[in-house]
């Protein structure tokens, strides 16, 4: 035995004149990771800077004494920091607190309209059978293509027609009756659902508006997130529509009152309108914040099926 196993060791080469085959360290998985990581970032950063430094200056200001904000060479880091001129420029010149109040009112509303109303059609056109659907789906997509300047004209002469000027039913209204991006954004979203889940909760006797309560919309948080951010971020920002339709002061909104203050203010108070500029900016920025992760998300997935 112990003969056999000598003889079989002896056959083998030595260790040390073995040829071991390495991969050459630039092929290697984790060399090829690295640089990848390297790469993005080496464009990402930059460009991250970029964009940042006007928001950077927009806070440099607003904090700065107004002898400070013109001199040279730029003085970046206020001396001293002046929070009080976030207090002066929202308190002072024009009501900011009714015009928040109109813009959370007005926004909330379209925004609860649109994922109502988006939802249905997308479910329709997604999950329910009906003869021309994909026509008339095509046609909702072929309103997308008219331009925002071609329908103004005839809005405003159809809602002054109604008596809506001066009201928020213009801004309101239109919410409720389906956004052609949001249905297709969750029509996409719904079609990747599995319909197996359907026809499951249909042997169980459920009726359509129970699938689309039950299933579709707990299914469909990141589309639905994505469709509350892009609403949240049109209607806060929205200033040509609240300009055409809105006379009195007390039912402006936000952007309509930060361009007033501009004109009639900014060019004296230049520490005071960045200020308010900031404070207006700040919901858009916590919202995007918190829901990016499933933003990002529900735009990947809704193209996975057409």
């Amino acid at each position: 035995m112990e003969q056999a196993t000598g003889h079989s060791l002896s056959n083998q080469p030595p260790l040390s004149g073995r040829t071991i085959h390495t991969t050459p360290w630039y092929q290697r998985r984790k060399t090829r990771q690295i640089a990848h990581a390297v790469l993005v970032y080496a464009l990402v950063i930059p460009g991250a800077v970029l964009f940042t430094i006007p928001l950077l200056w927009m806070l440099s200001t607003a904090l700065k004494d107004p002898k400070q904000i013109f001199v040279y060479p730029p003085q970046w880091i206020p001396d001293p920091i002046l929070w009080s001129n976030f207090r002066e420029g929202w308190m002072d010149y024009l009501p900011f607190n009714r015009f928040l109040f109109n813009t959370l009112f007005i926004t909330t509303g379209n925004i609860i309209g649109n994922v109502i109303s988006c939802s249905l059609a997308a479910f329709a056109f997604a999950r329910l059978r009906a003869r021309g659907k994909n026509l008339f789906f095509l046609l909702v997509l072929g309103t997308m293509l008219l331009p925002q300047e071609v329908t103004v004209i005839p809005q405003y002469v159809l809602f002054t027609r109604l008596g809506w000027n001066d009201t928020w039913l213009p801004l309101m209204v239109p919410a409720w009756f389906g956004f052609p991006f949001f249905i297709f954004l969750l029509r996409q979203f719904f079609l990747g659902i599995p319909r197996e889940l359907d026809e499951a909760a249909r042997l169980d006797g459920a009726s359509s508006w129970r699938i689309l309560w039950s299933i579709i919309l707990p299914l469909s948080k990141p589309a639905l997130a994505t469709v509350v951010i892009f609403g949240f971020i049109g209607n806060w920002n929205n200033f040509l529509y609240p300009l055409i339709y809105l006379r009195s002061m007390d039912k402006q909104v936000l952007a309509v009152a930060l361009n007033m203050f501009r004109g009639q203010y900014g060019n004296a108070n230049y520490q005071h309108m960045m200020a308010v500029s900031l404070l207006v900016l700040l919901p858009v920025l916590i919202v995007f914040f918190f829901g990016q992760r499933l933003f990002v998300r529900g735009i990947a997935l809704t193209g996975i099926k057409g």
